[in-house]
């Protein structure tokens, strides 16, 4: 009989969480637009705006909420319509930040830590002020920046601050940034549903429409309650100290098995571990585990099609030799002990056939 697949790729989306599917069939029942002014508008209108109070309640923001269609939306907005004139990006960026800051936009260079050169962020910020990009985990590593000791430098430049949370609202606290970008399928809500935190409406263009003005479109009641019940469920949240330990475990193992851990040094979240057999090719990796019956990914799910290398791990410095045999091992709540030591056995066996060939 052929043993349950083990789904390690939670970073590229993770299972919709029970009590999000049961509020997202609820709310279907609430069909009318949230925009009519008849009695069903808004009895839809009422409960969207329960919704939004329980997402910012949940994540600890006292300001405005703009829901979007997932992270990219928002990025996309802040980018294109923040108040300031310059951009400037982390070099480590999820791709849709780069693209839509435009190649005008700065780059901030990483250590090998992965962690921002704040040397080169003072540099950037003396030239007026600008809409500056960082990630607050970086989808392939799990590196965390140091968002909070940032934040003030750049408001002190008169520059603001967009902070790409999708890995990580939900799970750990949310930086207090100018704008935040989040998808409710990276912590247990359905896809197609996200939001932008705004600080201050003031530097944001309006364009008219729905969301006060924001962002045009019928906004989608039932994702939107999914995403707040997911939330409020904290299953992410509260297994954040378990999966710190699978993760450690899960780590030990690849090393053992002459795999190097990336970004090992620096303040990292505990669902992401990323590690690199040197000499190894990632798609024989993927290929192998797959057929062992293992999810797991190579980097961002986004550009799992691409044939060129991680842009992330190149910043980082990492030689080519090393980067090409990195995978993105990503946990969830569902993720047990046991699943861990299976992925463990597995990938020791795949890399001893790796390093004999």
């Amino acid at each position: 009989m052929n043993r349950p697949r083990i789904y390690l790729d939670h970073a590229a989306t993770t299972p919709v969480l029970p009590e999000a599917r049961d509020a997202m069939v609820e709310a279907l029942e609430r069909w009318a637009n949230p925009s009519s002014p008849h009695g069903e508008g808004r009895e839809a209108k009422a409960a969207l705006e329960r919704a939004r109070a329980a997402i910012a309640d949940a994540l600890g923001w006292r300001h405005d909420v703009i829901f979007t269609s997932g992270a990219s939306e928002a990025i996309g907005i802040a980018a294109s319509r923040a108040t300031v004139p310059g951009r400037h990006v982390g070099a480590t960026e999820h791709d849709i930040v780069p693209h839509a800051m435009g190649e005008a936009a700065g780059v901030l260079p990483v250590g090998g830590d992965g962690l921002i050169d704040r040397a080169a962020l003072t540099a950037a910020l003396e030239a007026g002020p600008a809409l500056v990009a960082i990630q607050q985990v970086n989808n392939e590593t799990g590196v965390i920046q140091p968002l909070g000791e940032m934040a003030s430098e750049i408001r002190a430049a008169g520059s603001l601050l967009l902070a790409d949370c999708a890995q990580g609202a939900g799970k750990i606290d949310l930086p207090d940034a100018d704008f935040i970008a989040l998808s409710a399928h990276k912590f247990g809500g359905p896809p197609g549903i996200g939001a932008l935190l705004v600080r201050d409406l003031a530097t944001l263009k309006a364009i008219g429409g729905q969301e006060r003005g924001y962002r045009r479109g019928t906004q989608n009641l039932p994702a939107v309650a999914a995403m707040a019940a997911a939330l409020a469920a904290r299953a992410h949240r509260d297994a954040m100290p378990r999966l710190a330990d699978l993760r450690d475990r899960l780590e030990a193992g690849a090393k053992a098995a002459g795999a190097i851990v990336i970004g090992e040094g620096a303040p990292r979240l505990p669902a992401i571990s990323a590690i690199a057999l040197p000499g190894a090719s990632k798609d024989g990796l993927l290929i192998q585990l797959d057929l062992a019956g293992f999810a797991v990914s190579a980097g961002s799910a986004c550009s799992s099609g691409k044939l060129k290398g991680s842009r992330v791990l190149a910043a980082m410095g990492l030689a080519p030799e090393v980067a090409g045999g990195a995978l993105r091992i990503s946990l969830g709540p569902q993720t047990r002990e046991a699943d861990i030591d299976a992925f463990v056995a597995a990938y020791a066996a795949i890399a001893a056939r790796a390093q004999a060939a």
